[in-house]
């Protein structure tokens, strides 16, 4: 049994449709009144003393659009500042051009090798390089037919980077959010201010 929702903030409850257990969730989460209508958010609050941490997202429009203009909610990355050392968090990024299309389908290689541009241009926006990354989690859509192209791919860039050490590095089967892409890779890179 789903209920009709009145949306006057937060159009992303676009479907207006919500199930017993969901409107129950969002009215204990304080998101919607018992009534049905979305609610303006409360001021977070902090413990006195509390120094949040400055972030800022990431992005790279030459290479990559923003996940949200596909009705995505997450950023291409995040940039958080710790004192003397900023982390860059690259969310799962994939063979997805500017206008947001899965470019190279079927070709598994090829699409490794647009993600890992993407990557290195998101890198690029915060003056940072491969050499900053300490860590990727690779998902592949087979990992039993593709994991020795990824590989190869990954040791021919790597190599051509010269990179020492290699980044922390694990390897995942995944079903990916579209059906034509074939690999996504995140990473963690550190680069100190």
């Amino acid at each position: 049994m789903t209920e009709d929702v009145t949306v006057q903030r937060g159009e992303s409850l676009s479907s207006q449709k919500l199930s017993q257990g969901e409107r129950h969730e969002l009215i204990a989460m304080g998101l919607l009144s018992t009534l049905g209508h979305v609610t303006a958010p409360e001021t977070v609050r902090r413990p006195t003393g509390h120094v949040s941490v400055v972030s800022g997202g990431i992005s790279a429009e030459s290479v990559l659009n923003e996940a949200k203009e596909y009705g995505a909610a997450f950023s291409r990355g995040l940039r958080v500042e710790l004192g003397d050392y900023t982390l860059l968090f690259i969310s799962g990024t994939a063979s997805v051009n500017e206008a947001g299309e899965t470019v190279h389908k079927g070709d598994f290689r090829a699409q490794c090798w647009r993600t890992y541009r993407n990557i290195t241009t998101l890198l690029d926006s915060e003056g940072a390089s491969w050499r900053d990354v300490v860590k990727c989690t690779c998902y592949l859509r087979d990992i039993e037919r593709d994991y020795k192209d990824f590989n190869e791919v990954r040791t021919a860039f790597f190599d051509w980077l010269e990179l020492d050490p290699l980044p922390a590095s694990v390897g995942i089967q995944a079903r990916l959010c579209r059906e034509d892409l074939l690999v996504e890779i995140e990473a963690l890179a550190i680069i100190r201010e």
